[in-house]
């Protein structure tokens, strides 16, 4: 053996790449350590004068048999190099890996062979496979939001579609009723007591349902934020409150529909928890603006000791401001009060594009 043929034996011996040899006849002539090992076998004479495509080869039950068919040594028939990443091996044990393969046409004293380099590939397939599978999850995880962000959008729509039908049509009659009755109460006789007195109970009946459809109407989406925006319909939340409020805010500016309404019932609802759960007598709401993110801090001096699923309504509030890649923290120790921030991402260009914020709409205040 010459010296060169010593120094391409040696590195094939050494190398750790699987590399073996094929002859014309499809029979494996050569194989160094690493493909040995690679198939888990104790040493090449295991396999050695084997046909290679029948004995590492694995071939799928929908694919055509033989050597001829045998796309690992098609380069013995054609001459020209090939490469793969479809197909797999078999080891001793029956187990099969994918292989990433090139074979090369090599010429050898009995005719035309091929040299066979292989790779297991089987990390590389369970990396890209996890890949994928967090992509996909990614994807999901943004139409989800994106259909809870639809969700929420449409529904905001169905209230204040709601509202506009119930003030414009209900509450109008109801009032157009009540000025009929004030009218024929006024042209009474003086001897009429019976019928004043059920005209009169009439008119305190009818004012009553005027009254609690104008808070239904407030509840299902106030005039007041679409008209005036968010601090606006915040300060209504405050004028009704049962206890005592102050409100802080820099917005000077409109947000989307959406972030509005999202924010609006929030707040709603962490100071509905304040005053139904948290029996508090004070409550603070803050609303700030970044330019680049909506944040908002209700805070409470009531018992405190709230958490989320404690029937708080803090589920529903987490679900409507996470479809806006929002975040909400919840800071109530026992008896220390509680503290909801808000954030809500807001695109920049967003902002300010809707009718601006009358001056005066919302002043602070401290009652």
């Amino acid at each position: 053996m010459t010296t060169a043929e010593q120094v391409v034996s040696r590195i094939l011996q050494d190398v750790p790449q699987p590399i073996w040899v094929v002859d014309t006849d499809g029979r494996i002539t050569f194989a160094n350590p690493a493909a040995v090992a690679a198939l888990g076998y104790q040493d090449n004479s295991e396999f050695l004068g084997k046909p290679s495509h029948t004995t590492v080869h694995y071939c799928p039950p929908d694919r055509p048999a033989g050597d001829e068919n045998c796309a690992l040594l098609a380069p013995a028939r054609t001459g020209r190099a090939a490469h793969g990443e479809s197909e797999h091996f078999i080891r001793r044990d029956g187990s099969l890996f994918p292989i990433a393969w090139w074979s090369s046409p090599i010429d050898l004293p009995a005719g035309r062979g091929v040299v066979l380099a292989f790779t297991d590939i089987t990390e590389r397939r369970c990396a890209e496979q996890t890949d994928r599978e967090r992509d996909a999850a990614t994807i999901r995880a943004a139409e989800a939001k994106a259909a809870q962000r639809r969700i929420m959008e449409q529904t905001t729509e169905i209230r204040r579609q709601t509202a506009r039908n119930l003030h414009d049509g209900a509450q109008q009659r109801l009032v157009a009723l009540m000025v009929s009755m004030e009218l024929a109460r006024g042209e009474l006789a003086p001897g009429d007591s019976d019928l004043r007195v059920f005209l009169d109970s009439a008119v305190t009946e009818t004012q009553s349902a005027i009254d609690e459809l104008r808070e239904l109407v407030a509840g299902l989406h106030p005039p007041t934020l679409q008209c005036y925006g968010l601090m606006a319909a915040v300060q209504g939340l405050a004028d009704r409150m049962p206890i005592p409020s102050r409100i802080t805010s820099n917005l000077g500016k409109r947000m989307s529909e959406s972030v509005e309404a999202s924010a609006y019932y929030a707040v709603a609802e962490a100071m509905a928890n304040a005053v139904k759960h948290a029996r508090a007598n004070r409550v603070t709401v803050s609303v700030e603006f970044d330019g680049k993110a909506l944040d908002i801090g209700v805070s409470d001096d009531g018992i405190g000791g709230a958490r989320v699923g404690a029937g708080s309504g803090l589920v529903g509030l987490i679900d409507r401001i996470g479809a806006h890649d929002g975040a909400v923290e919840v800071d109530s120790p026992p008896g220390g009060g509680t503290t909801v921030r808000i954030t809500i991402p807001v695109d920049p260009g967003s902002a300010g594009r809707r009718k601006p914020v009358k001056p005066g709409a919302h002043p602070s205040r401290e009652a």
